[in-house]
């Protein structure tokens, strides 16, 4: 098999992936953490072997899942963590971005993040088992974010990675619990944490050469 021809299939497995996590993501959207593999493989217009055949097993379609969803939030973490405002302002944008996402999408969240009994035979995803993986990606991520633009003082490595851990803690408990109870607005969440926040952060100062916080 020439060059080609391996590029041309694997541009045809690319796409028939993202087709089939386009395709799991409909489901997840109308069921949340109930969505199962059957229900997956059906909306798909195939069978489950076939669905296996492409992720391994449940836990390598929810991988795939997980990434392509916290892929795109931390980019939009990003982008409001590069959006031109003061510290304080940009704070408060990455919090309710991080809570705008789960209130858009909070089937999807809850099937990320809540496990749930499946139908007879479907034992249904193993949630523990990845979304601890998930936050801790996320809290790596903030913690280079954080070593690249604020100037901690001694020990500035391990300090980012213990405050980029604690915040997407913060970030994810707090936002369970809104989600679930909406006890207030997004906007007075969004202050209440930024508060909490605030003390340590606005007393750092910005790393020389970096971008700035």
């Amino acid at each position: 098999m020439d060059t080609t021809q391996r590029t041309d299939q694997q541009r045809s497995a690319d796409r028939r992936r993202r087709e089939l996590l386009e395709a799991a993501d409909r489901v997840v959207l109308r069921e949340g953490p109930h969505a199962s593999m059957n229900a997956i493989a059906a909306e798909a217009g195939i069978t489950k072997p076939i669905l296996y055949r492409h992720f391994g097993d449940k836990g390598g379609l929810y991988a795939a899942l997980a990434q392509r969803h916290t892929d795109a939030l931390l980019a939009s973490l990003r982008e409001a963590l590069d959006a031109p405002a003061d510290r304080r302002e940009r704070v408060e944008n990455t919090l309710d971005t991080y809570l705008a996402a789960i209130e858009l999408r909070p089937q999807v969240y809850r099937f990320l993040m809540h496990p749930a009994e499946g139908p007879p035979g479907d034992q249904g995803f193993d949630v523990g088992k990845h979304s601890a993986p998930l936050l801790r990606r996320m809290g790596e991520e903030l913690a280079q974010v954080i070593e690249e633009r604020l100037d901690l003082g001694p020990g500035s490595q391990q300090l980012a990675r213990v405050w980029g851990h604690g915040i997407v803690g913060m970030m994810h408990a707090a936002g369970d619990w809104w989600l679930g109870e909406r006890p207030c607005s997004r906007a007075e969440l969004v202050r209440s944490l930024a508060d909490l926040l605030w003390g340590r952060l606005s007393a750092a100062d910005d790393r020389a050469g970096g971008p700035g916080f």
